[in-house]
């Protein structure tokens, strides 16, 4: 097996989009509200699609659901955008086991979560990925969210990984440091390493430090105006970019105030894909926050 790593450098510039996993009432996945927002997605002009992630409420989902939503996408999509799924995980032999086990055909790389719950020292996330790395020729995106995993991927700890394997092809930094994570890795990194923005409000001023792009949560809903504001960021053009981010910073604030993936499945409800129901132990956002969700969808242009 060959793998053109360059290739998926180019193709995974711009905006991926963390898709929500949408459900039934009775908890069974919703397959036809998925090819709808897919569509849509595809409408919008995003470069590339994230399944399996956080967004996507896979830590409910059984390992059948995972495969069958996973050939789903596939099927939908028939390679008009690359895809990206998501295997992480606390355990790194079980991650490895599934990496075996999965068929990688239309997948163009692996979106992998540092180890949660355990956490490891600086050395720990580097062997686990070391692990991971050698165990695959897919390109693999390492994925740093202090917030949900109780630790940090330290930049010297992403730059060591990304000059030892190279097949690991980025970071999705979602730590909201950008002078420590952001701006040091940027400066110091192999030139053949994508930094893209796991915040959606800091996108643009990541790519204004010579980030690559983004994997979105926003982007769900309004996926041209915010694949738009980043692609107009990477050409420099931040006056036209910046009008785009602040139209949408507000609800950015409101998707997550009470919670994701609850945020943005009530804003896709009122555009007509999917319900609101999510997989416990996650519930739908307040009244309060609803009310405004909904206010903000009907009022915007």
């Amino acid at each position: 097996m060959s793998i053109n790593y360059s290739n998926s450098l180019k193709k995974l510039k711009g905006t991926g989009v963390a898709i929500v996993t949408p459900f039934e009432k009775n908890g069974d996945v919703d397959y036809v509200a998925l090819t709808k927002l897919i569509e849509h997605l595809l409408r919008g002009k995003v470069e590339y699609l994230v399944v399996l992630g956080t967004t996507g409420e896979s830590v409910t989902l059984s390992k059948e659901e995972k495969t069958k939503i996973v050939g789903h996408v596939k099927k939908v999509v028939r390679k008009r955008v690359p895809i990206v799924i998501g295997i992480g995980g606390n355990n790194t032999l079980e991650v490895i086991e599934t990496i075996k086990h999965t068929d990688f055909a239309g997948i163009e790389a692996i979106l992998s979560v540092s180890p949660y719950y355990n956490k490891p020292t600086q050395q720990g996330i580097y062997e686990h990925y070391k692990a991971i790395a050698q165990s695959t020729l897919m390109p693999i995106i390492l994925y740093n969210v202090p917030g949900r995993t109780g630790s940090n991927i330290a930049a010297e700890t992403t730059l060591r990984l990304a000059n030892d394997f190279k097949n690991i092809i980025g970071i999705k930094e979602a730590s909201a440091n950008l002078e420590q994570q952001h701006m040091k890795i940027i400066r110091d990194k192999p030139t053949n390493f994508l930094v893209i923005s796991g915040d959606d409000a800091l996108t643009l001023p990541v790519i204004a430090c010579g980030g690559d792009g983004v994997i979105s949560v926003v982007a769900n809903a309004y996926p041209k105006d915010f694949s738009d504001m980043v692609r107009l960021s990477l050409k420099g053009d931040f006056v036209k970019a910046r009008k785009l981010h602040y139209k949408l910073t507000e609800f950015i604030d409101l998707l997550f105030a009470d919670g994701s993936p609850g945020g943005i499945k009530e804003a896709l409800v009122r555009l007509g894909i999917g319900k609101n129901y999510l997989r416990l132990p996650l519930q739908s956002p307040n009244n309060a926050v609803i009310a405004k969700i909904d206010k903000f969808v009907k009022n915007y242009k």
